[in-house]
C-alpha cells in the first residue's frame, strides 16, 4: 500500500482537467467535472442565517420559505445543477417540505439562486423549513 501526499494535482494535457479511473477499470471520470462547486446549510426557522457553507458568499430571507443565496465564485453559465433538501415542519402533523426553483421569477444567475420551500400539507403553499441545504454542481467561471 502507497500513500501519495500532495498539495497541487495538474492534469498534464490540460492544467484543469484531471481524469479518475472509475470502477471496474472501464471508464474514466473528469474529477473537476464531479465535485460540487458549492453548497450551503441554512437555518429556517427562529433566526434565519447559514450554517455552515462552501463557496457561499450570502443568503437572504425574502419571506416565508424564500431565500436567495449566493455564491462566492460565480459559475461559467446559470445552467448548473443543484440539489436540495429541507427538514419536515415540527407540530402534529408531519409537513413534507420540497425545495423548489419558482419558474415565475427564475431568479438564477451565475452567482445566485433564489429557491422556495413548498409545503405539500397547505396547498403547496410556502414554509419556512427547520433547516435547508442546497449544492451546487457545474462549471466554475
Amino acid at each position: 500500500m502507497s500513500t501519495a501526499k500532495v498539495n497541487t494535482l495538474t492534469g498534464t494535457t490540460t492544467a484543469g482537467s484531471i481524469a479518475v479511473t472509475g470502477e471496474g477499470n472501464s471508464t474514466t471520470t473528469n474529477l473537476q467535472q464531479g465535485l460540487c462547486k458549492s453548497w450551503v446549510y441554512l437555518k429556517g426557522n427562529d433566526t434565519f442565517g447559514i450554517q455552515d457553507s462552501h463557496n457561499t458568499a450570502s443568503a437572504t430571507d425574502n419571506g416565508t420559505g424564500d431565500y436567495t443565496t449566493v455564491r462566492t465564485s460565480a459559475f461559467s453559465n446559470d445552467d448548473y445543477a443543484t440539489s436540495a433538501l429541507c427538514s419536515a415542519t415540527t407540530g402534529g402533523n408531519a409537513h413534507y417540505n420540497f425545495t423548489v426553483e419558482n419558474q415565475d421569477t427564475r431568479v438564477r444567475s451565475t452567482t445566485s439562486l433564489r429557491t422556495y420551500i413548498l409545503n405539500s400539507q397547505s396547498g403547496e403553499g410556502a414554509n419556512d423549513a427547520i433547516d435547508s441545504s442546497v449544492t451546487f454542481f457545474g462549471d466554475l467561471a
